[in-house]
């Protein structure tokens, strides 16, 4: 049996992860936000749909923040609360 082991001979190179790890906000650049999602959470016995508001607001602050990989909000889960277009001039709305 051989006890030699071949230290050096291959690198290990750590990559983050695509999605589901978040940097730490060291700075609590978005600390209100999250404080405010939480109070949210725990004044609806932890339903989380009842605080799409909160959560789309913190996700958005850790995006500005570079605290997380800019996603369009559609691919987070948030299509339902995203403005409307503005009416185009086909749409036959304008005013003369």
């Amino acid at each position: 049996m051989s006890t030699a082991m071949n230290f050096g001979s291959k690198s290990f190179k750590p990559r983050p992860p695509e999605k589901g790890a978040f940097p730490l906000d060291h700075l609590g650049e978005c600390k209100a936000f999250k404080e405010t999602f939480m109070k949210c959470l725990r004044e609806n016995s932890f339903d989380n749909a009842k605080c799409r508001l909160q959560s789309k607001a913190y996700l958005e602050c850790r995006m500005d923040n570079q605290l997380m990989a800019k996603e369009p909000l559609e691919k987070l889960g948030f299509r339902d609360l995203m403005d409307p277009p503005p009416p185009s001039p086909e749409d036959g709305d304008t005013k003369p």
